[in-house]
């Protein structure tokens, strides 16, 4: 990158001034890592101090059975395919109450767009879920199957939205965004919510009081400019609603070994690499960079890998997502090698590894407990980079 325009990027972010399209593009086609990870670590410093965020979740998919075949998705089967499965209520009921222990604060709860599902099963699953965990915050359904619960009920958003917050729901999930730009999306998502859909439900959820997260999955076939594009679109969203309170990068992930049914199910492989570690960092960087007006950054640790997570956390992020159970979407499609588990103690052996101080937050980001960091009096203890 010019030094001029080097130095122009740096006066704009440490004045405060927003970043635009063409600034986001040049901070990606920029190769001087440690460079964009310093302006990144001093503007979740600003923002977040020396703190990393983390919460106790689990991860709940009550059916894998789904009418789309998107073709990055390991996890969705078809109705009497071999491994489809529906919970009853009850199952699930049961196996979320099996997760119970370590103090669970948050229960993360996606599926498959089923194509014979009552609606009535949604909002009654989460009322008999709270009832049986009722100090466990819902966290639960993307946008895309908001959007498919209009199809099968004949009711609007706003009534699907009202009768599931009365039932328990405390946030929609951030995921169904993928990349928004079409020229992206035709190729890689196959049903029919898109920008215009996922950004009315979202701006309905918040003005309902909900909390939401925002995702993006990169490292498949898209560009840097389509990066760029899709976090300006929740930028300016975000200023009209302020419902966001985080942005996760979801890193898209390959079939490394083929599965129990013999069949790998990513048409995007063939034609894809997976984005490297210094891939995976530029894009924390650079979208925390962009997102100016959203507080807090997630590492998806399942993601990602232990160690780029802890990585990430010097390059903008300031989440680090919590102790995780038998995450289905990601560990069916890829046998990557992160563990199924971490503890709350695993989690903050990691955040003060990497040098910064654990703060155990529930689902609206209200602080539950915070913790010592690491310990300054120890020669080799880490620090987070000066700023």
């Amino acid at each position: 990158m010019d030094v001029g325009l080097k130095r122009e990027l740096e006066e704009k972010v440490r004045s405060g001034e927003r970043l635009t399209r063409e600034d986001g593009i040049a901070l990606y086609e920029s190769d001087d890592l440690a460079w964009l990870g310093g302006l990144a670590h001093e503007v979740r410093t600003r923002k977040n101090g020396d703190v990393v965020h983390f919460n106790v979740n689990r991860h709940l998919n009550m059916t894998n059975v789904c009418t789309a075949s998107c073709a990055y998705c390991s996890f969705q089967r078809k109705p009497g395919e071999k491994d489809a499965y529906t919970m009853r209520i009850e199952e699930a009921v049961k196996l979320a109450e099996e997760m119970r222990s370590e103090n669970l604060t948050e229960l993360h709860i996606v599926n498959g767009l089923h194509p014979n599902l009552p609606w009535r099963y949604y909002p009654r699953s989460l009322r008999e879920l709270k009832a049986a965990l009722p100090e466990v915050s819902l966290k639960a359904f993307t946008a895309t199957e908001i959007h498919h619960f209009e199809t099968i009920s004949g009711l609007s958003a706003s009534e699907i939205l009202d009768e599931l917050i009365d039932a328990g729901l405390e946030s929609l999930t951030g995921g169904g965004a993928e990349i928004f730009d079409w020229e992206v999306r035709q190729h890689i998502v196959d049903h029919r919510t898109h920008w215009e859909d996922w950004s009315r439900i979202h701006r309905l959820a918040h003005e309902k009081g909900l909390k939401t997260p925002s995702t993006m999955l990169y490292g498949h076939i898209e560009e840097p400019r389509h990066r760029v594009d899709h976090v300006l679109r929740l930028r300016e969203l975000q200023d009209e609603t302020g419902g966001f309170q985080v942005f996760i990068p979801l890193r898209y992930q390959h079939d490394f070994v083929d599965m129990k049914d013999g069949k790998i199910r990513n048409r995007l492989q063939a034609r894809t690499q997976m984005a490297t570690g210094a891939e995976a960092l530029k894009t924390f960087a650079v979208s925390r960079l962009l997102f100016d007006n959203v507080p807090h950054v997630k590492v998806f640790w399942v993601m990602h890998g232990v160690q780029t997570a802890q990585l990430a956390l010097q390059h903008g992020a300031d989440d680090m997502d919590g102790s995780v159970v038998e995450y289905k979407i990601t560990h069916d499609a890829d046998n990557f090698g992160t563990p199924n588990k971490l503890t709350r103690e695993d989690l903050l052996d990691l955040i003060r590894d990497a040098g910064f101080r654990p703060v155990e937050r529930n689902t609206r980001y209200e602080i539950i407990r915070e913790y010592d960091g690491p310990d300054p009096a120890r020669r080799e203890s880490p620090q987070p980079m000066r700023v």
